[in-house]
């Protein structure tokens, strides 16, 4: 009876542990249709400037059919259920849908490429949530901080080239080249990305997992972050772009409101500070960077000509007072908005035959152009109210696991306002959405309420 009984025990366990490898099988499967995801993201403009130029058009949504079979595969593994935000975002955009083709403009085609924004793709930020965990998150960063190295070395390159560079062509193969107005005759580079918008995006993205291992700095190569970090501080300059400087400002704020929680964090904080300071002496006294500098502080003066500073234009106009604005401009819009992707610049493509737009180039005045100020202010408070949960659930956890809270100094506003329209803004708001989530499925935290450090990668 004994051995009877230890026979069935042992089969059982053995039936648990192939399931359990299975499993673990299935998951690992995923997480590489997440990894896939990332470089397609990273990678996509580069497909459609340099390498396959022809096929500029189809690649726009090369990440549709990955994402597609993501949500699949983690709904028929019940990895993912539906959940408030999920359902009310598919109640309102399928009648959205409706009125599109009924009172809205008709074309079948460009409601299809705004829909998959919110039947595809927002549902996508809680199954990369779910996919992975904070060991995930980790290892995307560190490879963020490897590939910053080459991107600074290309922006660098497409800074100094003329638009009919190679390094400067776009999509498509255009000789008019990818650069965008910056200053003293210098064009706003825009990196592996089909728009500068991408590159921005990707900066932002970096700085915040450059000051989250500044805040953790036993998780990385220290040779790696160092180097990293300078380019970031040199990608600040030769990006041109405010909205980089502000990311970067907002992680560190972000950082150092971390530590000045406990006034014990003050050596740490030095301890930071000091090195980061030492950085930017030396970086600083580069002949390129100087350049790189002057112009930028031209594209400031321009800027403040035009909409103001860095605090004026870019968090006034593009944050705060473009909400106010475009709420005030919805008043003079159809009650029902005029169509879902007419806002974007594919769908004005497919209707006018050019990237214009033809609604609003804000986000919220795209919203509500398209979908109405009732299911436009719906969609809008959702993704508010997605954040605002995200943080309650990242400050429950930022003493012993800052990682979520870093993450939202840039996910935040990407989440919030990041401009959904465009392909490549889009992608970086789902993935560092689904990214700050998984970094809060930390195994260690859960099991006992605590945070152990990861031990120093091998040099």
């Amino acid at each position: 009876m004994c051995l009877q009984k230890d026979g069935a025990t042992y089969f059982i366990l053995k039936i648990k542990r192939i399931r359990m490898l299975h499993k673990d099988n299935s998951l690992n499967i995923l997480k590489k249709g997440v990894w896939l995801f990332f470089f397609l993201l990273i990678f996509e403009g580069a497909l459609r400037k340099w390498f396959v130029p022809f096929l500029a058009t189809p690649l726009l949504v090369v990440r549709d059919p990955i994402a597609l079979w993501i949500l699949f595969e983690v709904w028929r593994r019940k990895l993912l259920k539906f959940n408030p935000y999920i359902f009310a975002v598919f109640i309102v955009t399928a009648i959205s849908f409706i009125l599109t083709l009924i009172v809205g403009h008709g074309n079948l085609y460009v409601a299809i490429f705004g829909a998959r924004i919110y039947f595809i793709y927002f549902p996508l930020i809680f199954a990369i949530g779910k996919i992975f965990d904070k060991e995930d998150v980790i290892k995307m960063g560190r490879t963020l901080l490897i590939i910053s190295i080459p991107m600074l070395i290309l922006i660098m390159l497409q800074f100094y080239s003329p638009q009919s560079a190679w390094v400067n062509r776009g999509v498509g193969g255009d000789m008019e080249g990818a650069g965008f107005g910056g200053a003293m005759g210098y064009f706003r580079p825009p990196g592996t990305f089909s728009f500068t918008a991408g590159n921005s995006m990707f900066w932002g993205l970096v700085a915040a997992f450059v000051i989250y291992f500044w805040v953790v700095p036993n998780q990385i190569n220290k040779k790696l972050l160092i180097t990293s970090s300078i380019c970031l501080l040199m990608a600040s300059m030769f990006s041109i772009s405010r909205s980089v400087l502000f990311q970067i400002a907002l992680s560190i704020v972000f950082a150092l409101f971390f530590f000045m929680k406990k006034p014990e964090n003050m050596k740490r904080i030095i301890s930071i500070l000091i090195p980061l300071l030492l950085i930017f002496a030396v970086v600083s006294l580069l002949p390129q960077f100087q350049l790189a500098r002057d112009v930028m502080s031209a594209r400031f003066e321009n800027a403040n000509e035009a909409e103001g500073g860095l605090a004026e234009g870019v968090i006034g106009n593009r944050f705060f007072g473009g909400f106010i604005r475009e709420i005030q401009s919805s008043v003079n819009m159809p009650f029902w908005g005029f169509g879902l992707g007419m806002g974007t610049n594919a769908g004005s493509a497919m209707m006018v035959g050019e990237r214009v737009f033809l609604i609003s180039e804000g986000e919220w005045g795209r919203v509500f152009g398209e979908m109405g100020f009732l299911f436009g202010s719906i969609i809008i408070i959702l993704r508010a109210l997605l954040v605002v949960q995200l943080f309650i659930k990242s400050f429950k956890q930022w003493q012993k696991n800052p990682l979520p809270y870093m993450l939202l100094s840039f996910g935040a506003l990407a989440i919030i306002s990041g401009q959904w329209g465009m392909p490549t803004s889009l992608g970086f708001a789902v993935l560092t959405g689904g990214l700050i989530m998984a970094s809060l499925n930390d195994k260690r935290y859960e099991k006992n309420n605590t945070f152990t450090p990861y031990r120093q990668p091998e040099r």
